[in-house]
């Protein structure tokens, strides 16, 4: 557990540099413009394919959860909106008199203040939030409820689409990204790349079954709390394989399934935790770069450990 922790902590002080921060909130950007791109071109076909959908759930699930579904879209926008604030009165002040890496420190500590903050008026008022809500769809004819629901769903099919991309782009540039971790952090290391191992197929393999098994279970996800579950579950399934074997061509001469097998508690505890990065938006793009960074950091602690037995 100590490595694991270490791993974590390394991770976070990695995403918090402006080397690292610079290169997720650049192809963070870019991915979602794409995916906001492709969403408005297609948006009434996203929306007619979730309100399809909504067909299989009975209408009392579809109220209740819509409620809940409309109270968290609330929380998230006005933690965005209170970040944009913050930054926008005190951004550039804050620019004029600290480093880079310490603004970056800043933008994420906002961003965490912002959501920590709303999820305690949440936890005192969350309740009578989604009474309101309950109340307002049931006033509102099922056709509304479900053109509603169905926007609701359009956003997280795009929001969806994004976290897969990050986790394709983060692993394209894996490599780069770890090796330069590895010459600013551990310059007296020497490892034993293996340059023929692509970890590609694994997460094609799991997108696919993230897909598949997302479309089976999304009644589940009208469930409070269980989806919260098959969520987290599913983004650890999509992210588990991509990130160890990233890591381990980096740092071994012959990456070996039936090696890293050794390491499976600590792979699922990253894969969690990088998992609930997906759950705050902004947030998201960071979450696969502290994902591989976590594992790298793990596995190379944990293979010098062994060396030194």
């Amino acid at each position: 557990m100590k490595k694991i922790a270490q791993a974590l902590i390394f991770a976070i002080k990695e995403i918090l540099t402006w080397h690292t921060m610079r290169l997720a909130l650049i192809s963070g950007l870019v991915v979602t413009a794409i995916w906001i791109g492709i969403g408005f071109v297609f948006w009434n076909s996203i929306v007619s394919l979730g309100a399809h959908i909504l067909e299989w759930v009975p209408f009392s699930m579809v109220r209740s959860n819509g409620a809940w579904m409309l109270s968290s879209f609330l929380w998230l926008q006005l933690v965005l909106l209170t970040f944009a604030l913050i930054f926008a009165f005190f951004g550039n002040l804050m620019l004029r008199h600290i480093s880079q890496d310490k603004y970056t420190a800043f933008s994420v500590l906002t961003a965490i203040g912002s959501a920590i903050f709303w999820a305690i008026v949440w936890f005192f008022k969350g309740d009578y939030i989604y009474r309101e809500f309950l109340q307002l769809l049931t006033w509102l004819p099922f056709e509304t409820v479900e053109s509603t629901i169905g926007y609701l769903l359009g956003f997280y099919f795009i929001y969806s689409a994004i976290v897969v991309s990050m986790v394709f782009v983060v692993s394209l540039f894996s490599k780069v990204l770890l090796t330069s971790i590895e010459e600013r952090c551990f310059p007296e290391d020497e490892y034993l790349r293996d340059h023929t191992f692509r970890s590609i197929g694994y997460t094609v393999k799991d997108t696919l079954l993230f897909a598949v098994i997302s479309i089976v279970a999304f009644p589940v996800l009208f469930i409070p709390v269980l989806n919260f579950v098959v969520l987290i579950v599913l983004w650890m399934w999509l992210i588990k394989d991509t990130f160890q074997y990233d890591a381990a061509s980096v740092l071994f001469e012959k990456v070996s399934p039936d090696k890293l097998k050794e390491h499976t508690v600590a792979i699922w505890i990253i894969s969690f935790v990088t998992a609930l990065f997906n759950f705050v938006p902004v947030f998201n793009i960071f979450g696969p770069f502290f994902g591989e960074i976590a594992m790298f950091h793990y596995l190379k602690a944990s293979n010098k450990h062994a060396l030194d037995r």
